[in-house]
């Protein structure tokens, strides 16, 4: 429980979401100077690098690096001399989660703008404060809050709809935890991440129900619509729900068991193929049964899940459904878990995990 009444909400300094908005990257960097550090994720790199060429053709101080592949501090450590190799005014980070994070930790470390520029709507960290880090092997090790949110988060919604339909599937399931974790940290006043921690503001309560019933309401039919390549207004409201609702709203309320859950299914190698979202959103059925909410809202969670295509089950995420197994995510998660309104044991946790993949495993078989 915090010890204090001062509530906190951040954000990013602009949020700007719309087609062709990369190709308007140089005249937003150039608001920061002409030295220009640009971190891409390694699967986009050689598009992505001729294209921006382009626009930076002028320009012989753009430093373009090739993304490794797991946010780790030595990534980390090698794209921030890259960076400071040129003295750059600015930042970039463009691609995935992981990509994102590297840049945002190597823009603290150097204390200069970054702007974030996701390629997908696969995860809710574009807008935060916040970078997770892993091991070079991808285990989940530890997270760092960063003195300010992005300067600026670009989301051109012409590059999100190239993405696999899989990345936006998974980025409803990373926002799906939002408001459920919103409403554990509010049970057990816990502070967010904002700065050191304050309590939750109501508009952070808002977002965060805004986020869930979003997906509820539009999630299905702006998944049709993407596998069928059509940019509607309803994918963007999914692609802002993802994005920037799930981002405000964990960031101002904070995570619990979903993610803490998410964080136990890294320690088994057998997860590394599944998505950050796709992890989460399973994490997020645990956390339903483990907080005994409705058999109403379990419905309405697993449907969810089952009708746009998410894990329900442990072998969903490759995970064999044995007592082992369970062990080692119930353990990792319960040392990740810091703000469940009641005192966890890791045996809960073991419960929680081998009920909600049997119910899963039930409604699939239905």
């Amino acid at each position: 429980m915090i010890n204090k009444r001062t509530r906190g909400f951040a954000s990013p300094g602009k949020y700007i979401q719309g087609p062709g908005e990369l190709n308007k990257l140089e005249k937003y960097t150039s608001k920061y100077g002409k030295n220009v550090a640009i971190l891409i994720d390694r699967f986009l790199y050689a598009a992505l690098e001729t294209l921006l060429s382009e626009q930076y053709a002028e320009n012989n101080n753009v430093e373009y690096v090739q993304f490794g592949g797991e946010c780790s501090i030595g990534e980390i450590d090698r794209f921030k001399a890259a960076a400071a190799d040129i003295s750059a005014d600015v930042i970039v980070g463009i691609g995935g989660g992981k990509t994102l994070d590297a840049a945002k930790a190597a823009a603290s470390k150097l204390l200069i703008p970054v702007i974030i520029a996701p390629t997908a709507a696969s995860t809710d960290s574009p807008t935060s404060a916040m970078s997770i880090v892993y091991t070079d092997e991808g285990v989940h090790e530890d997270f760092y809050i960063h003195e300010s949110n992005p300067n600026l988060v670009l989301v051109d919604t012409d590059i999100i709809m190239k993405a696999p339909v899989r990345l936006f599937i998974a980025g409803m399931g990373d926002a799906l935890a939002t408001y459920f974790e919103a409403l554990s940290n509010e049970a057990s006043d816990t502070a967010n991440y904002v700065g050191e921690g304050y309590r939750r503001t109501m508009l952070g309560m808002a977002i965060s129900k805004l986020c869930y019933e979003t997906l509820i309401t539009k999630g299905l039919q702006a998944k049709i619509d993407v596998e069928n390549g059509c940019c509607t207004e309803i994918v963007e409201d999914i692609i802002e729900a993802n994005i920037l609702l799930s981002g405000l709203g964990f960031e101002n309320t904070g995570c619990a068991a979903a993610h803490g859950i998410h964080a136990g299914l890294t320690a088994l190698p057998q997860s590394n193929p599944y998505f950050h979202g796709e992890k989460v959103a399973f994490g997020t059925i645990c956390q339903l049964i483990l907080e005994n909410k409705s058999s109403e809202l379990l419905e309405e969670v697993i449907g969810f899940c089952l009708s746009v295509g998410l894990p329900v089950t442990l072998k969903d995420l490759g995970i064999e459904d044995n007592k082992e197994n369970i062990r080692i995510i119930a353990g990792k998660a319960l040392i990740a878990i810091s703000s469940e309104p009641f005192v966890l044991t890791e045996a809960m946790l073991f419960n929680a995990i081998k009920a909600a993949s049997e119910i899963g495993k039930a409604k699939k078989e239905a």
